[in-house]
């Protein structure tokens, strides 16, 4: 069945009911057999816990990508609301857009709009909403990730976890603020949201957090993972490019962190010898070229698809090997920790922007390799002893 055809299909909830039977009662059991010797497991090192739980989320991927579902999808207009949940609504912010982003959003029909964050608090903390900052008080902005189609910024959500696990490991950091960027979509459903909409949204994030709450731009830390790496580098790029350029912009971040980065969405190749061909095996993350990944890069890149070399854009591909991006600048970026996983697809396109960055910023980039882990494993409580020692190196790193 081609894509786009399942989603309305009215056998689609029977389908969905025999995945889930045959997965529960047939293919987890085969999983448990298959990965009881250590050999036999995509990494020698897994546990059997960890090699049975990440072929269970590709296959959830597999059954997003045959229902053409989104299973996790965010949405902007509203907040998730609880005892424990902080949210806030953050002010756009149109005056401070140069031409070349202005242009770009009028072309594909995006405006500045009102979008919600949420605070997160150490544990047994209590910080109140919007309190100003203490003297020399760091602050984590978190962008999360998702392919700019899915997962949100609330405390219920799985990327929850990697902000939980940056406020335990960090003991300089007391909260992290994450933003409700807009997600994209595309057809068959209403087109919405394309590249800059998600910049537009984090531009404003980062203004309530310099003006609005008062954290001086040296104290901030831009992190994002997977796609929120991919924008958290187009705002940091648009604040270097811009500041003293456009009036009232704030001066960029003192650090920047990578977790995973989603840096070339316009890459569908995975040649034979190449180290994404080898991850293959053990990612858990869908081919670059499936139906997926291609509704993703559409809904992502909107017209910019169709505009000759559009899709390399400085903006959404920053870790395009291709030679038009050799001549991209990261001068007068801030520091920077790029991490990945040695067995996810990413890891060279993510290797790539490495080369990049140390070619203009030398030693202030610090780049950190996982060794067994797969993509955004920071995300995933299970992915141990990887996830801590990452965050370990984090933290030392901050």
């Amino acid at each position: 069945m081609a894509i786009h055809q399942f989603r309305q299909h009215p056998l689609k909830g029977l389908y969905l009911a025999f995945e889930l039977a045959t997965t529960l009662f047939f293919r987890l059991p085969s999983w448990v057999l298959v990965n009881l010797p250590q050999e036999s497991r995509p990494r020698p090192s897994w546990s059997l816990k960890k090699s049975v739980l990440i072929k269970v989320i590709y296959h959830l991927n597999v059954v997003q990508e045959r229902t053409d579902s989104l299973l996790f999808y965010g949405d902007h207009s509203t907040v998730d609301e609880g005892p424990d949940i902080n949210s806030v609504w953050v002010e756009p912010t149109p005056q401070l857009l140069n031409p070349e982003i202005r242009n770009l959003a009028d072309a594909a029909d995006v405006a500045p709009v009102t979008i919600p964050g949420y605070w997160f608090d150490k544990t047994n903390m209590n910080t109140d909403i919007g309190a100003p900052p203490r003297p020399g008080e760091k602050v984590i902005y978190s962008l999360h990730g998702g392919a700019f189609v899915m997962f949100s910024a609330s405390p219920r959500d799985f990327p929850a976890n990697v902000v939980r696990g940056l406020l335990e490991h960090c003991a300089d950091v007391r909260r992290v603020f994450a933003l409700e960027y807009r997600l994209s979509k595309h057809e068959p459903d209403e087109l919405a949201n394309p590249f800059p909409a998600a910049l537009l949204d984090a531009l404003a994030g980062y203004v309530y957090l310099t003006n609005v709450i008062g954290f001086d731009p040296e104290n901030i830390v831009v992190e994002g993972d997977s796609a929120g790496g991919n924008l958290a580098l187009a705002l940091v790029r648009y604040l270097v490019e811009n500041v003293g350029v456009v009036p009232g912009l704030p001066k960029p971040p003192g650090g920047l962190l990578l977790l995973s980065p989603w840096v070339d969405p316009s890459d569908t190749a995975v040649p034979p010898g190449s180290r994404a061909n080898a991850n293959m095996a053990s990612d858990f993350i869908g081919m670059p070229e499936g139906p997926f990944a291609l509704y993703a890069r559409r809904a992502f890149l909107g017209p910019l698809a169709t505009v000759p070399h559009g899709r390399f854009n400085r903006y959404v591909a920053p870790g395009c090997s291709d030679a038009r991006m050799s001549h991209v600048s990261f001068e007068g970026f801030p520091r920077t920790m790029i991490v990945a996983g040695e067995a996810e697809m990413l890891v060279d396109q993510i290797n790539t922007l490495v080369g990049h960055m140390k070619r203009d910023l030398g030693e202030k980039v610090c780049y950190y390799e996982a060794r067994d882990a797969v993509h955004d494993f920071i995300m995933f409580s299970f992915c141990e002893p990887e996830r801590t020692l990452a965050l370990e190196a984090i933290s030392e790193w901050m």
